[in-house]
C-alpha cells in the first residue's frame, strides 16, 4: 500500500508558505484549493470555510449525477423485472433469478475491473497527463471484452448451472431463457464502465446522467411493446434491457468523439491499448475482488437467510430491509465516485493537502446524510414494510429489523466512501485483503454463529453482517487517518511513470 500507514496526521502542514501562488490566479478549483489551504496570513476558520464551500461544490456536481446514473441503471434492471413479473409468476422467478444471481455478478465483476482504470485516469488527469487517459480507457476495454467471452459461455450454460444449484428445472429453463437476452449486455459493461471512468476521472458527469434518463425512458416504452404488444415475453424483456445499455453505450462514445470537452483526452484509437495487458488485468482483478467480496457479501446472506427455521417469513424481511438498504447505497456510490475523482486528480496534480482535506469533507457529508436517512427509517419503521407486501407479521419483523438497518445506512454513509478513498489512492489490493477478513472471516462465521446457534434468526444473521463492515470501516478509517499524502503524491506520480513506460507498478509493489 503507497505510503497509507506513514507518521503524518490527515491534516498536516504539508508544504510551506513560500510555496503558495495566488489563489485567484487561473480557473483550476483543485490549485485553489491548495492555495487556500497553505495560505497562513489567513486566520485557519476562515480558510477551512472557504475551502469547505470550493470543495462542496465540486463534491456536489460529481455527487448528484453519479447517484443519479446508477439509481437510473437500478432502476431499468429493476422495470425489467416488474414486466417479467406480470407475465406470471414463474416468469417473475426466473426474472428474478436472472437479474439478481447471473447478472448481479457479471456487473459487480465488469464494474469492479473498471474500477482499475479509474485510478489510473483519474490520477493522470490530475498530473495533465491527457493523451494517456484515451489508452487507459482503450485497454480497460480490450480487456473486459475478452472477459466478456467466458462470461458469456457461462450464461449460454446457465441452466445446467442453476439446476445442479437445486433449482427447479422449469425454473432453470424460463432463468435461461431470459439469462440468453442478456449476454449482448455483458459487452455493454465491458464499453460502458471504462467509458464512464473515463469522463468521471475529468469531472465530466452530467452528461452520462442525461443519457441514462433519456435511456430509461425509451426502456420503459420499448419494454412495453416488446413483452406485451409483440409477445416476446421473457426473452424480449432481457433483450431490451440488454440493448438500453447499448444506447448507453453508443451515446456516450458519441459524445466522446464529438464533444469538445474531450478532445484533450482522446486522441484516437491507439495500438498502446494491446501493451502491458497482463499487468492491467493484475491492477484490474485486485480493483474486481474488492468490489466483488463486498457485493457477494449481501448475497450470501439471502442464501443463508433460506436455511432458517421459518425461512419465508426471514427471507421477506431481510428482502424487504435489503430494498431500502440498496436504494440508500446508491447514493453512498455516488459519493463514493466523488471521492476517487477528487482524491486520485489532487494526488496526480500534486496536491496533497487538497486529496487529504477532500477526504474530510466527502466522508463527513455522506455521514451526515446517512444519519438523516437512517432517522427517518426509524421513525417509520411500523409502516414501511407496506410499501412492499401487505403482511403483518413481515410488518412486525421488518420493524424489528430496521435499528440494524439504521446502523447499516449509517455505515453504508462512511464505508463505500473510504473504498473510494481507495481506489483513488490505488489500494484496490490493500482492500481485497482487508474484505476477505472482515466479510468472510469475521462477518459470515459470526451472523451464523448469532443465527443458529443462539438462534437469533435473520437478526442473528445481519448482526454478524454489521460486525464485518464496522471492523472493515475502522480499518479503512485508521489506515485514512495515518496516510502520508506527501508519499501518496510521489508514489502516484512512480505509478503513471511506470505505466506511461508500459511498465506498470501495482498497488503495494512501489
Amino acid at each position: 500500500m503507497d505510503g497509507a500507514a506513514g507518521e503524518s496526521p490527515l491534516l498536516t502542514p504539508l508544504q510551506p508558505s513560500s510555496a503558495r501562488s495566488d489563489c485567484h490566479d487561473g480557473h483550476d478549483a483543485g490549485k485553489q484549493l491548495e492555495c487556500i489551504l497553505n495560505d497562513d496570513s489567513v486566520p485557519w476558520a476562515r480558510r477551512m470555510c472557504a475551502a469547505t464551500m470550493v470543495e462542496t461544490r465540486m463534491l456536489v456536481r460529481l455527487a448528484a449525477p453519479a447517484v443519479l446514473v446508477y439509481m437510473i441503471n437500478y432502476l431499468m434492471s429493476m422495470s425489467t423485472q416488474i414486466f417479467s413479473g406480470h407475465l406470471g409468476t414463474l416468469e417473475l422467478a426466473a426474472a428474478s433469478l436472472g437479474n439478481t444471481g447471473i447478472q448481479t455478478f457479471a456487473y459487480g465483476l465488469m464494474l469492479g475491473m473498471g474500477s482499475a482504470v479509474e485510478t489510473l485516469c483519474g490520477q493522470a488527469y490530475g498530473a495533465n497527463k491527457l493523451d494517456m487517459l484515451g489508452v487507459y480507457m482503450q485497454r480497460s476495454t480490450v480487456l473486459l471484452m475478452a472477459t466478456g467471452v467466458p462470461l458469456a459461455v457461462f450464461y449460454v450454460f446457465s441452466r445446467p448451472v442453476l439446476i445442479l444449484l437445486g433449482e427447479s428445472p422449469e425454473i432453470a429453463r424460463a432463468a435461461a431463457t431470459f439469462v440468453y437476452g442478456l449476454i449482448p449486455q455483458i459487452f455493454a459493461y465491458a464499453a460502458n464502465f471504462p467509458i464512464q471512468k473515463f469522463l468521471q476521472a475529468q469531472s465530466i458527469m452530467a452528461p452520462s446522467a442525461y443519457i441514462s434518463t433519456a435511456t430509461l425512458a425509451i426502456h420503459l416504452v420499448l419494454s412495453y411493446l416488446v413483452v406485451y404488444k409483440f409477445g416476446l415475453g421473457l426473452l424480449g424483456a432481457s433483450l431490451m434491457l440488454s440493448v438500453s445499455w447499448w444506447i448507453i453505450v453508443i451515446a456516450q462514445l458519441v459524445y466522446i468523439l464529438t464533444g469538445s470537452r474531450c478532445r484533450l483526452t482522446w486522441t484516437g484509437f491507439s495500438l498502446e491499448a494491446f501493451s502491458g495487458l497482463p499487468e492491467f488485468l493484475k491492477l484490474s482483478l485486485a480493483s474486481a475482488v474488492m468490489l466483488c467480496l463486498e457485493t457477494w457479501y449481501f448475497q450470501v446472506l439471502v442464501l443463508i437467510a433460506g436455511l432458517l427455521k421459518d425461512p419465508e417469513l426471514a427471507l421477506a424481511s431481510l428482502s424487504v430491509c435489503m430494498t431500502i438498504s440498496g436504494w440508500v447505497f446508491m447514493i453512498a456510490v455516488g459519493f463514493n465516485a466523488a471521492a476517487s475523482v477528487r482524491v486520485s486528480n489532487e494526488l496526480g496534480a500534486g496536491n496533497p493537502k487538497s486529496a487529504a482535506f477532500s477526504v474530510v469533507v466527502v466522508t463527513t457529508l455522506s455521514f451526515i446524510l446517512s444519519v438523516i436517512i437512517a432517522v427517518v427509517i426509524l421513525l417509520c419503521r411500523d409502516y414501511i414494510s407496506y410499501i412492499y407486501t401487505g403482511g403483518e407479521d413481515v410488518a412486525a419483523e421488518v420493524s424489528k429489523l430496521t435499528p440494524l438497518l439504521a446502523i447499516t445506512l449509517v455505515l453504508n454513509g462512511i464505508q463505500p466512501v473510504l473504498s473510494g478513498v481507495a481506489v483513488g489512492c490505488g489500494w484496490q489490493a490493500f482492500v481485497a485483503y482487508v474484505n476477505v477478513g472482515c466479510y468472510y472471516v469475521v462477518g459470515i462465521p459470526l451472523g451464523c454463529l448469532l443465527g443458529f446457534y443462539f438462534d437469533l434468526g435473520a437478526a442473528g444473521l445481519w448482526s454478524g453482517m454489521i460486525g464485518g463492515t464496522v471492523m472493515q470501516t475502522v480499518i479503512l478509517l485508521w489506515v485514512t487517518l495515518r496516510t502520508d499524502w506527501n508519499k501518496e503524491v510521489v508514489q502516484a506520480t512512480k505509478r503513471l511513470n511506470s505505466w506511461e513506460g508500459k511498465t506498470p507498478l501495482l498497488a503495494g509493489q512501489e
